[in-house]
């Protein structure tokens, strides 16, 4: 295993003015959660940079979901610090979340509204002014290629367009962290990529972490491999140095999962 990188000693929160490259944006330090005797994910430690993005490996039921559940102030640890962007999950969750867009597995999207609608929704939820939200609505709309279904009842689009709607969603208010979970599932080969397209014009200035149980999909859009096998991280490095010497990457996720 790569050693892990953490800085458990900022002093300060980063900011998207920060001119260093390798200001942590995500932050696990010494993570764990329980249920009873049940350790949905412990110790896990790691930082991902500014420009970097970084793929959460590993099977079902690995502590993917629960891990980064943490790292957005959703879960409480049982022990350990997340920060993103600087600010402490557990303390300073406000702050941390206006630099933070999270797209869960099944994101919060209402089939009877229309993408513009739900993008207005949002937006006024968060305090965007009215001239803020219909720039950042224009952003957003041409990024993810929500062009054409603008104005469709979402409940009507296909997966891999309310995929889009979601990060285009997440990404209204410019967070400088996205952390999505299983952006691809259940997409057929057309769906997934474009929604990979899209994540990889994205990452050219956001910092991501997205969990993926797929290999390829490694390959395909990031720089970065953390690896979880039962709660615990056992893999941290490039997606190069994860394939090791197999020239089958199924082969080499039975490995670190045996």
């Amino acid at each position: 295993m790569s050693t892990v990188a953490t800085n458990s000693a900022a002093t300060r929160p980063a900011s998207a003015a920060d001119g260093d490259d390798r200001v942590a944006m995500v932050e696990a330090i010494n993570l764990s959660k329980f249920y009873g005797d049940f350790a949905a994910s412990r110790d896990v430690t790691f930082t991902v940079n500014r420009g970097e993005v970084a793929a959460f490996l590993g099977p079902n039921g690995a502590g993917k979901s629960t891990t980064m559940k943490l790292l957005t102030g959703y879960l409480a640890p049982s022990a350990g610090t997340a920060r993103i962007a600087g600010y402490n999950m557990a303390t300073q969750r406000l702050e941390g979340a206006k630099h933070l867009g999270y797209l869960p597995e099944n994101g919060p999207l209402y089939p009877d509204m229309t993408p513009r609608s739900l993008l207005r929704f949002f937006g006024t939820a968060r305090g965007l002014s009215k001239a803020q939200l219909e720039e950042r609505i224009g952003v957003v709309v041409d990024l993810c290629k929500l062009g054409t279904v603008i104005g469709k009842p979402i409940g009507k689009l296909s997966k891999g367009f309310r995929q889009r709607v979601g990060m285009a969603q997440v990404l209204l208010h410019e967070p400088d962290v996205l952390i999505l979970d299983e952006p691809t599932a259940g997409l057929d080969p057309n769906q997934i990529r474009e929604v990979r397209e899209t994540i990889r014009r994205i990452g050219e200035t956001k910092t991501i972490l997205l969990s993926t149980h797929i290999m390829q999909e490694v390959e395909a859009m990031c720089n970065r491999v953390l690896f979880i096998n039962e709660g615990r991280l056992v893999f941290d490095g490039s997606p190069k140095d994860i394939a090791g010497n197999e020239r089958n990457l199924d082969e080499r996720f039975f490995q670190l999962t045996r």
